[in-house]
């Protein structure tokens, strides 16, 4: 942009680059910055501040009065687009264009990347303004740089340029300039379909014209630096997530890769691999041009010229070229022909070639590493692999090798891995080293492998070579493993924390062990089963001679190792016997003979001695009983009473007549073990027994109860197989006794009482008869429901009730009514009601009593909020009026006691997350109306509840006139109560929007204000809820009021009170606020459209208010053709897209896209001070 000024306007120009510079070194030295950001802020917020922020740029001799003024360039730029004229928009990008090459050795880099950022910003937010020819004339200009025509350093600022550019384009790194989600896709996919492909050829000639020089030379030269630069930007193009139509045509070309992503979502893989899949237009730059052997070739000079020199290997040059081959490693689809996959075997081939020898000999790679070497190349090596095994299948990966070596890829993975876990084993640190980075990437390798296997659907297994790989892998981790338990043991170091961590912090990495393991499952089962037998056997010859703690942890570990490899987790659904086992060991029939049932019957014997109290003291600490319990858990899962054996094998036995046959069926010889016979009930008494003792047993040990309670017992409970014959067991009987009797059960945690109650009541399905069922449950319950009657009905209440052990008492019994109402299901719906409702009166005591004791209170409420939640749906319209007084009453007197209406400004320390738990019983009463208001959406009552004069929107009423006074802006900064708050009003306004008109004018107002103050949040989700709160009482109040009603009555109607103040409407006040919102303030975009349903029926209610803001914001206008463009804006607002006056789909529709013109039209101007 050509600057022309005369005296008059350079004096000015000056000045006002002097202010900035005195601006700028205030707020650098913090010498009055409220002032020095005041005069930043009003030249970026005035109007064309463009020839100022140039001549900064061009003329000032400060640093970072440059940076701000790109800065105020980028802001103005992007609010002003619209209004500017085209040359002006070329002119900004090229001004930014020229600056960094006239400026390419300008001292201050960040200068620089600034203004080339900027000039990549402007150049996107025009893309589709521009023509081709005036794109095309920027990057003659930009190709010309990187070419390097005008020198290094020119080049070097142009592939610079180049990168921010296609940062830019990304949609992961794009920056926010205001515009929709189609905007920033159009741009990318131009940018990708007519210019990538041009970009990647232009650098990658850059790097190949300098790289000679860069191998013959002896010192540093500047050459290192473009090609540096360059090799980086061609792995940023690489990383580019290709989308066009012909990348994802045929993806799975050539060799048979794996690459449809779903080793990528894979939880147990700790390193992303992005696939590279560009579409065959590439094929001729990045395979037939040479590339990739003359970047392995440059590396290997570079390589052999700087060996000596350990630096050289993360110096960025070398850096950027290992990523790139890494990156090519991924190279994958329609970019390699339909040819049986020979094209992408040689690629693969010709990269393993080179990068093997980062690897090679592993041993003396890793010594080398240990005198002082850096890791980067071998651990680059590492993730090579790693991206070799995610595009191919495992069968493909070994044989890789094989061409250049005697032994495959499968060989060579699990040698460096063993040199890895040996490294490992004499570096136990809680820090990250290069070995544990190492292992995780390797195991990712693995991972990638052998999921593969598991996921083709057959019993596909690894090449014999590679399953001997795996066997000596998994050795080697066990025996690393065990080391580290074994040195733990009486380490108090903090290094051996990690050593020391919980059951499920290992899951993690000991799921890929499985992995592995079941890779080799032949030699896994025996290895494991002959050192835990080793360790049983020492530990029972040192009993009461040698300290058994090294053994113990080491049997910690075992048991870890052995469940991960014997079944998988049960999150979600029943997990099978795994397939590797079901077909390794298919010709075991002889139960006593299978190696699983050996070495999972020596570990449930093992656990059973914990039933002796001598024994248990002795050995069983509550540390390896957290293990025990985890592995009886995991194990129980799968091959406990499995309900899936009839299912799974029915079909291929169900024309076969001959018992013998089907009982030689190999899973029947685990089944036999364990399944629903007589060894299974045994099984299952033992794991009972054992779960009663670590409750009884261990005091105050929370993990190991924790692990009872959340996964052995109520695992069990989830399955019909098991429960049928749990509630049988005397063992069974014998926990339900003591829950109900024991005093050590009510020194549980709470949350383990209220889990351990549900546990018992879940199991009541197992009965035969829902009479039986319902029976076990009052059983159950009576002594906790009796108690708290009983107890609420005594005349000394008062003062026995503040006792802290009968304060105690209350709350253990309300957390396991809690329990036993969150099993509430069907067949047990009836006895769960009967104790809800016989301690209905008690509840409202209790509340009364315990007004002072917030943690009661909370427990009442959450108790309550529990059984509604559980009952309400099946309730009859008689159940349901009793149970909706009953909820008023509650809500009656939690308000009458003005319970948890605490001040804020009382305490500066509940404006921490953490302190806003203090208003949890607001939560659980606003969960309480949520759970009452899904009677009216579920309900399997005979007759409808108005029968019994029972109205639910007249409780949700109480409830709002109650809630909404102790609902402050101050509380709603509060995330958790925030959505729990707006989720419920936009629920109710949506579902019971006459309930509105009932609320008093200072109940209503308050909801008013919260909804107002919610609009203006910085939450997109509270936002989002309040708009559609919003959409709801306005279109409610415009069709009642279509309808002939009064729709909000008085609440829509403005007024002056008696001492003349005049009161504007509630929708008029909406209005206003939201057009604020829309005009004036920042936000998503993503909440234009929720605030377009909010807006057209505000508009359509409050035409007057609407057209009066209109024509106050035009009046406000003071250069003309900003007037006229917000007077087109506002007539095009309401009538452009044939918009109605209807509230149907089609017309929300119509006027979405009008206000997402109109907010791109002006916004822009607007924000122009």
């Amino acid at each position: 942009m050509a600057m022309n000024t005369g005296a008059a306007d350079l004096a000015q120009l000056q000045a006002t680059m002097q202010a900035i510079e005195v601006a700028c070194h205030a707020m650098q030295m913090h010498v009055n910055p409220a002032a020095a950001e005041a005069a930043i802020v009003s030249l970026k917020e005035s109007r064309h501040p463009y020839q100022a922020c140039q001549f900064i740029i061009e003329n000032s001799q400060m640093a970072n009065a440059r940076f701000q003024a790109a800065g105020i360039i980028r802001h103005a730029a992007l609010r002003e687009w619209g209004l500017l004229e085209a040359d002006v928009r070329r002119g900004l990008v090229s001004f930014c264009l020229c600056f960094i090459m006239k400026h390419a050795t300008l001292p201050d880099g960040y200068v620089l990347v600034k203004v080339a950022s900027l000039g990549a910003q402007l150049l996107k937010r025009g893309w589709l303004d521009f023509t081709a020819a005036e794109k095309e004339a920027f990057f003659i200009q930009v190709k010309q740089a990187v070419s390097g025509v005008h020198g290094l350093d020119v080049q070097f600022v142009g592939i610079s340029f180049l990168e921010s550019l296609v940062s830019e384009f990304s949609p992961t790194t794009s920056s926010a300039m205001g515009r929709p989600r189609e905007f920033h896709e159009q741009c990318r996919i131009s940018l990708e379909q007519d210019y990538m492909k041009g970009l990647y050829s232009w650098v990658q000639h850059a790097a190949f014209n300098v790289s000679n020089r860069i191998t013959e030379a002896d010192s540093e030269i500047p050459e290192i630096k473009v090609c540096s630069a360059a090799l980086h930007l061609m792995l940023q193009i690489l990383n580019w997530d290709f989308q066009s139509k012909k990348a994802g045509e045929n993806s799975k070309r050539g060799i048979d890769v794996f690459c449809d992503g779903k080793q990528e979502s894979n939880s147990l893989r700790r390193f992303e691999c992005t696939l590279v899949q560009p579409g065959p237009e590439w094929r001729d730059v990045l395979i037939s041009s040479g590339h990739v052997g003359w970047l392995l070739n440059f590396y290997t000079a570079l390589r052999k010229k700087f060996s000596c020199e350990g630096y050289w290997l993360d110096c960025p040059l070398a850096v950027s070229a290992r990523k790139l081959i890494v990156q090519f490693c991924t190279l994958t689809g329609a970019i390699f022909p339909s040819d049986s996959g020979h094209m992408q075997r040689q690629h693969l081939l010709q990269l393993l070639a080179g990068i093997v020898q980062w690897m090679e000999p592993p041993d003396a790679v890793s010594e080398a590493i240990k005198s002082g070497k850096s890791e980067s190349e071998l651990l680059d090596g590492c993730r090579a692999l790693l991206s070799l095994a995610t595009v191919t299948s495992p069968l493909i990966f070994d044989e890789l090798l094989k061409s250049l070596r005697p032994y495959g890829t499968l060989t060579l993975l699990s040698a460096v891995m063993c040199e890895v876990f040996k490294d490992l084993m004499t570096n136990h640190t809680e820090e990250e080293t290069w070995s544990s980075e190492a292992r995780d990437i390797l195991l990712d390798t693995w991972i990638v492998l052998l999921m593969q296997l598991d996921a083709s659907g057959h019993n596909h297994s690894l090449p014999a070579e590679g399953i001997s790989a795996a066997a000596d892998l998994f050795a080697v981790i066990v025996e690393s493993e065990l080391k580290a338990a074994s040195e733990s043991a009486f380490n108090d170091d903090d290094e051996y924390d990690y050593l020391q961590a919980s059951v499920t912090a290992m899951d993690e990495r000991l799921s890929s062990y499985a992995l592995i393991a079941r890779a080799a499952i032949g030699s896994a089962i025996p290895l494991l089963t002959k050192l835990f037998s080793e360790r049983i056997m020492r530990l029972h010859q040192g009993r009461g001679i040698s300290n058994p703690t090294e053994t113990l942890e080491e049997l910690y570990s075992l048991l870890l190792i052995t469940g991960h490899v014997l079944a998988d987790e049960g999150q979600g659904e029943t997990p099978l016997v795994p397939k590797e086992i079901k077909s390794h060991y298919a010709n075991v029939l002889e139960m006593d003979k299978h190696p699983v049932i050996m070495l999972s019957g020596s570990i449930i014997k093992f656990a059973e001695q914990s039933l002796d109290p001598v024994v248990r003291t002795s050995i069983f600490s509550p540390r390896l009983m957290e293990a025990v319990v985890w592995f009886l858990a995991r194990w129980s899962l799968t091959y406990l009473m499995p309900s899936e054996e009839s299912v799974e094998h029915r079909s291929s036995y169900e024309n076969c007549n001959d018992a013998l046959l089907r009982s030689k069926h190999p899973t029947n010889a685990l089944f036999s073990f364990s399944g629903e016979n007589d060894r299974g009930k045994i099984v299952l008494d033992i794991i009972i027994r054992i779960s009663l003792s670590t409750l009884v047993s261990y005091p105050g040990e929370k993990d190991l109860q924790a692990l009872t309670c959340y996964q052995l017992l109520h695992g069990l409970v989830k399955r019909k197989s098991i429960i049928t014959h749990l509630v049988t067991l005397d063992s069974w009987r014998d926990l339900a006794n003591a829950f109900a009797n024991e005093r050590v059960i009510l020194s549980l945690n709470a949350a383990h009482q209220r889990s351990l109650a549900q546990t018992l009541t879940v199991s009541a399905c197992g009965m035969k008869t829902p009479e039986s069922s319902n029976e076990y449950v009052r059983s159950l319950t009576s002594h906790m429901t009796a108690y708290l009657v009983e107890l609420s009905s005594k005349n000394d209440l008062k003062a026995i009730a503040q006792q802290p052990d009968i304060i105690l008492l209350v709350s253990c019994l309300l957390e396991r009514l809690r329990g036993v109402a969150r099993a509430s299901e069907p067949r047990v719906q009836n006895a769960i009601y009967q104790m809800g409702f016989s301690v209905m009166n008690p509840v409202l005591t209790f509340l009364q009593t315990y007004k002072d004791e917030s943690a009661v209170v909370y427990l009442l409420l959450k108790f309550v909020t529990d059984w509604v939640e559980g009952q309400i749906i099946y309730l009859e319209a008689q159940e349901t009026a009793a149970v909706v007084e009953f909820c008023m009453r509650l809500l009656q007197l939690y308000s009458a006691h003005n319970i948890g209406k605490i001040s804020v400004s009382l305490s500066n320390s509940l404006r921490t997350e953490a302190d806003a738990d203090k208003y949890k019983d607001l939560r659980a009463l606003l969960q309480l109306l949520s759970n009452l208001c899904s009677k009216d959406l579920v309900d399997f009552a005979s007759e409808p509840i108005e029968a019994y004069g029972t109205n639910i929107s007249q409780v949700v009423y109480t409830g709002l006139h109650i809630i909404a006074p102790l609902i402050t802006p101050e509380l709603l900064k509060y995330p958790k109560l925030c959505h729990s708050y707006f989720s419920l009003l936009s629920h109710l306004l949506e579902v019971y929007p006459e309930i509105i008109e009932q609320l008093s004018v200072e109940a209503f107002s308050h909801i008013l204000g919260t909804l107002d103050f919610g609009l203006h949040h910085q939450d997109v989700e509270a936002v989002d809820l309040c708009l559609r709160a919003v959409k709801a009482l306005a279109s409610h109040h415009y069709k009642d009021r279509g309808a002939g009603k009064i729709g909000l009555g008085s609440h829509a109607t403005s007024y002056n009170d008696p001492n003349g103040n005049f009161h504007e409407s509630v929708l008029s006040r909406l209005l206003r606020s939201l057009m604020q919102l829309l005009l004036f303030e920042d936000y998503s975009t993503e909440l234009v459209s929720s605030a377009a349903d909010a807006l057209l029926p505000l508009i359509l209610c409050e035409q007057s208010v609407y057209q009066k803001l209109a024509s106050e914001l035009i009046e406000r206008q003071t250069i003309p053709v900003f007037r006229f463009r917000l007077r087109n804006g506002f007539q095009s607002l309401t009538t452009s897209n044939n918009l109605s006056s209807t509230l149907d789909r089609i017309n929300y529709q119509r006027f979405r896209k009008n206000l997402h013109s109109f907010i791109e039209d002006v916004w822009g101007f607007l924000h122009i001070v």
